[in-house]
């Protein structure tokens, strides 16, 4: 079960919505696996399958709710309800976020506290989670992956611009930039 490479801003896989899973087979458990692992050793809270490459509506997330209970799990071809987005700047220290495709950065979005998220697990079994706090970010940010959407797309000013401006400098932002957790440089 390998570590995959994780793809960096630019490519267009993370650019693109992603398609159903209609199949559901040994290789997809096998991905689903490959996408665990590479999460965990990221280290990440999730991971979407654009983000290694592979253009299919599935995402893996691990979080230990502010209970300290585990919540760990995958989602395929899921739907996002998400309730009121405050209004307000975004606060440096509550509201910041990072990306595996955005290595090493982060930057503060507001989102909704509250989220409903629904699809189906491996053996197609229905998925239907409650998350408030972090756990509703969590599957805020996963779910805009599938459609196409970076965090850092969301940005206002002035972290729009503070984006735009660390992507450049680390000559992201183009095809075929990947990092492979466990090695600290960059492929492509």
């Amino acid at each position: 079960m390998p570590i995959r490479p994780i793809c960096i801003t630019g490519n267009p896989v993370l650019h693109t919505k992603a398609q159903d899973v209609t199949v559901f087979d040994d290789s997809l458990r096998q991905l689903v696996q490959d996408m665990y692992e590479t999460m965990d050793e990221a280290p990440g809270v999730g991971l979407a399958a654009p983000q290694i490459g592979v253009n299919l509506r599935i995402f893996v997330y691990d979080w230990d709710a502010e209970d300290g209970t585990p919540q760990r799990g995958v989602v395929i071809n899921p739907s996002l309800e998400i309730f009121d987005i405050p209004e307000g700047e975004a606060d440096l220290d509550s509201d910041s976020e990072g990306c595996l495709s955005v290595p090493g950065e982060r930057f503060p979005l507001i989102r909704a506290d509250k989220a409903i998220l629904r699809g189906v697990d491996l053996e197609q079994n229905p998925v239907q989670i409650e998350a408030e706090g972090w756990f509703a970010r969590i599957f805020q940010h996963e779910f805009d992956h599938l459609n196409g959407t970076l965090y850092v797309d969301r940005l206002v000013e002035p972290h729009k611009s503070e984006s735009e401006r660390v992507i450049a400098e680390r000559g992201w932002g183009k095809d075929g930039l990947t990092w492979l957790p466990g090695e600290e440089k960059l492929e492509g």
